[in-house]
């Protein structure tokens, strides 16, 4: 039987955690009509402002006016901002990661290590911001020169989800801000608090570093006012995190204005674990990577395709561990596992189990529901990869399968319509190699869990993941137009491709 640690936490207590946390960061009295929750105790904390339309208009327009002015400021300026950020960042890393825990559910170490992620994207910004470079290419005509460059795009929606409530964000606000452009933010109305805090502590910098007001706006609103962001021409880019179903939406909405969309969707992500695989190694890179954060990151491992010859040695170190995860109120030492976000993913969770099981599935442990929004993270043996195998459900569930050539994993890995994150745990050079080559998703690791990407590297992936690509590497010019220039030093007027025109 799983333990359960109990719930020690109280509203009150949450509600006075947060007040001190945001008061921390310069968040002020609060009342409103949207509620803010916390999945801890699963009741309200405070009524936090909404924004209606009109609203969000309203915030659309000062940021179009702000990015005139921001998109003048030299680049290095506009990274002395970005550090500031940071530096507040570091400063208020305890008070954030409290919000982040009272309104994710995550662990105390989990949530500071999404702040610390938020750290870490604007250490990596400000040395952006004097590397925001273009190329310079041969001329086919003499006296010419063929070169690149890249310029401010304008306003860039966000639109969050609210298992990386505040890691998303500054993904995407410090590289947009170091690329000269300006940001208006929808979180997910679950994460409101978070949202705020990170705001004001972004508005306090902008005003100790002399930047224009309306840099960043928050707009805590439902999906159908959000259209307004997303519909809005004055929005050059919208970058979305959530559901496949919130991007089929978003998608065609930004495209039927000749907007540019940057999507980051569902993630069904496996593991192969092969016959030369270090079991102890691959047992813990799997268990963090599908039961942490109670199963709710996007790149949360779901399925393992097992090797026949090692799959029962495996399932069975697996299920001895799960069956001692403890479980419960993440304020308690020793949790490993807090609750999920809402009773729609306790649900959801337990019809993919029953049709689990209806599809010829064997529960091997977990899966059973506690008191409040607790749940047990479930391993289920599946005879095939049916269909709701191939359904993400953001819930701690992992569905294991095995196979017997490395070719039949592969076929098995990359048959769901999901992209994002794969991993193979081998000590066979030649099998990791295949498999950097044959995973078709935009994250593909080796000997290491699906989840726990890095900054430096782009992340996102591809099919209905959506295809886009925040945070490190190149991710930058998602937020930039490009400009290709040509410079005619010379006293005549050759034309390209030998074209005579007299």
């Amino acid at each position: 039987m799983t333990a359960i640690a109990s719930t020690l936490t109280t509203t009150d207590e949450l509600r006075n955690r947060a007040r001190v946390a945001l008061t921390a960061c310069g968040v002020g009295a609060l009342d409103g009509p949207v509620q803010a929750r916390s999945p801890i105790t699963g009741e309200a904390l405070f009524g936090v402002p909404g924004a209606d339309a009109d609203a969000v208009r309203t915030a659309i327009a000062n940021a179009k006016t702000a990015f005139e002015t921001w998109r003048t400021v030299p680049a290095p300026v506009r990274g002395a901002l970005v550090k500031r950020l940071g530096e507040l960042l570091t400063e208020h890393k305890a008070d954030l990661a409290e919000l982040v825990t009272i309104e994710a559910g995550k662990i105390p170490s989990e949530a500071l290590g999404e702040v610390q992620e938020m750290i870490d994207i604007c250490d990596f910004a400000v040395g952006l911001s004097r590397q925001l470079d273009g190329r310079t290419m041969p001329s086919e005509r003499p006296g010419h020169r063929l070169m690149e460059t890249w310029h401010p795009l304008g306003v860039v929606g966000v639109i969050s989800a609210f298992n990386f409530p505040v890691a998303v964000w500054s993904w995407n606000t410090a590289i947009a801000l170091v690329c000269g452009d300006t940001v208006v933010w929808k979180p997910s109305e679950l994460t409101s608090l978070t949202a705020l805090a990170s705001a004001a502590l972004l508005d306090r910098a902008a005003r100790e570093c002399g930047a224009p007001e309306h840099l960043n706006a928050v707009v805590v609103t439902d999906a159908e006012t959000a259209q307004v962001l997303v519909d809005s021409p004055d929005v050059a880019l919208v970058s979305a995190t959530g559901s496949e179903r919130m991007g089929a939406a978003v998608a065609p909405r930004v495209a039927a204005r000749f907007g540019r969309a940057l999507l980051e969707l569902g993630g069904n992500n496996a593991a192969v674990v092969a016959p030369s695989a270090d079991l102890e190694l691959a047992a813990r890179g799997i268990v963090f990577s599908a039961a942490g954060t109670a199963g709710q990151r996007c790149t949360t491992m779901r399925r393992l395709i097992v090797h026949e010859d090692v799959a029962d040695a495996l399932v069975e170190r697996l299920t001895g561990i799960y069956a001692s995860l403890r479980i419960g109120d993440p304020y308690a030492d020793d949790t490993l596992v807090g609750p999920l976000i809402n009773e729609a993913g306790v649900e959801a969770m337990q019809r993919a189990l029953a049709q689990a099981v209806e599809d010829g599935g064997e529960v091997l442990v977990g899966g059973a529901r506690r008191e409040g929004l607790y749940v047990e993270p479930a391993i289920v043996r599946m005879p095939a990869q049916t269909k709701i195998v191939q359904t993400e459900t953001f819930a701690p569930i992992l569905y294991v399968l095995t196979y017997r050539e490395l070719d039949e994993a592969v076929a098995l890995h990359n048959d769901v319509p999901q992209g994002l994150s794969s991993s193979i745990f081998t000590t066979d050079q030649r099998e990791a190699e295949r498999f950097l080559v044959a995973s078709d998703c935009g994250i593909v690791n080796v000997n290491i869990g699906t989840s726990g990407a890095e900054i430096g590297g782009a992340f996102g992936g591809e099919k209905t993941t959506g295809g886009g690509r925040e945070s490190g590497s190149d991710a930058w010019r998602a937020y930039m137009r490009r400009a290709t220039n040509t410079i005619n030093y010379s006293d005549e007027l050759p034309l390209a491709q030998g074209v005579t025109f007299t």
